[in-house]
């Protein structure tokens, strides 16, 4: 498993976000908005950016383009994303990136058909495999397939080597599911996972961020499993609680404290 960081979720500077990522510990990056506001992957200073991930000798473990952010029944809008998927399928070979981060549709009131969603994402695992690239789809909260029980639905569906999953336990746990078992719905289908812990706020009763390791996500449990299915990927370090970089170097530290655990032989676990 790789500990990386979602950069843009601490800082959008790119020498700062690798400055960090670094002496946090941590081995790789996903990437979503580096410079300006505006600036979202793929339309960034990709020269500085090559320059700088072969300097600091990091890895981009995964880009996160912005697609299929919309409602599924609007066709031409997606369509117009998978015919322009070329452009972030060449950047990601330009700069050695494995896996493109998508979102899984707008959550509707009349529901998503899931044929629809399931055509899309297919449509862009034929143009990620010409590539050799994969494609993760995340759960979010507010998405059409929020939980791990509705994302392996839509990729059983899907049923493509090359589209998986992009995990993300809390948004789980925010749509009630068991994050343990949303992952096991999962299992086999998991190409990144991203890391954040939230708890339920006693006097407003709404979700909020948590130090990672101390919320309700169950992140030894999660690294247990993980380690159970062989997941080798990125594990992608999301910061949303401030001050940002005192909490990242907080959970950063946590999570590779964590991952120490799990990547013990099972023999010295169990004598503990």
């Amino acid at each position: 498993m790789i500990p990386a960081l979602l950069t843009d979720t601490v800082t959008l500077n790119l020498d700062r976000a690798l400055y960090l990522t670094l002496l946090w510990g941590l081995e790789g990056v996903e990437l979503r908005t580096i410079g300006g506001p505006s600036d979202r992957v793929p339309f960034v200073n990709e020269e500085k950016l090559r320059r700088r991930l072969l300097e600091n000798e990091l890895p981009a473990v995964a880009v996160v383009p912005g697609m299929f952010e919309g409602s599924v029944r609007d066709r031409r809008t997606w369509m117009n994303e998978v015919a322009a998927f070329d452009e972030v399928l060449s950047f990601c070979q330009r700069i050695e990136c494995p896996c493109v981060v998508v979102s899984a549709f707008a959550a509707e009131e009349e529901g998503t058909p899931v044929e629809k969603a399931a055509q899309a994402l297919q449509m862009a695992g034929e143009k990620a495999a010409d590539y050799g690239v994969y494609v993760a789809v995340l759960n979010e909260p507010e998405s059409a397939f929020p939980t791990g029980k509705a994302l392996a639905m839509l990729l059983q569906a899907v049923n493509h080597p090359a589209v998986g999953a992009a995990w993300n336990p809390g948004a789980a746990l925010q749509a009630g599911e068991n994050p343990a078992e949303g992952l096991q719905a999962l299992a086999g289908r998991v190409f990144l996972v991203r890391c954040s812990d939230w708890r339920i706020d006693p006097e407003r009763g709404v979700w909020e961020p948590a130090p990672f390791g101390e919320g309700a996500v169950g992140w030894p449990a999660q690294l247990r499993l993980l380690r159970e299915m062989n997941f080798a990927g990125p594990l992608s370090l999301e910061v949303h609680a401030e001050p940002r970089t005192k909490r990242g170097l907080h959970d950063a530290t946590r999570l590779l404290q964590l991952l120490r655990q799990v990547r013990k032989p099972m023999s010295a676990t169990a004598e503990r």
